[in-house]
């Protein structure tokens, strides 16, 4: 017998359902920090992601509304994924997610300057970080990015 598609209906419950596992803020995170978008680039990433973990992933992603799969825009043979707004919505959680492991992990990789950034105006830096990925950028990597090194 199916499970139906929620445990309940309690938000904490939606949320995890949608998001909780241990890979799909990774992927958004990707996405967000370092302007990861192709397949490949996400199973480079340091954590080492399974490739049926990752494709089921991505599809869940996708069925859930947070991701959205287009053509390259130079290779047509490969796709790219790209977040919707449901999915840019989830940026306010990331960095306050990230801000406050960079507080409480005395190893960190968060440079202190973002993190203090990101406290010291929240609704601003969340607003920032959305429209610089909404636009095709990202915080720390590539071309487009937010924070310059």
């Amino acid at each position: 017998m199916k499970r139906a598609e929620n445990k309940s209906h309690c938000p904490v419950n939606f949320a995890l359902e949608t998001f909780g596992d241990t890979w799909s803020l990774l992927i958004v995170r990707d996405i967000v920090f370092w302007g990861k978008r192709t397949y490949g680039e996400f199973l480079d990433s340091g954590e080492g992601i399974a490739t049926n973990v990752l494709a089921a992933r991505l599809a869940h992603l996708e069925k859930k509304g947070i991701l959205f799969k287009g053509p390259h825009e130079t290779d047509k043979r490969r796709e790219v994924y790209s977040l919707t707004e449901k999915g840019l919505a989830l940026i306010p959680i990331l960095l306050e997610m990230s801000s406050w492991s960079a507080r409480h992990d005395p190893d960190t990789t968060a440079p202190r300057q973002f993190v203090d950034a990101v406290y010291a105006d929240r609704e601003k830096m969340f607003s920032l970080v959305q429209d610089t990925v909404r636009r095709g950028g990202s915080l720390f990597g590539g071309e487009r990015r937010l924070v310059k090194h």
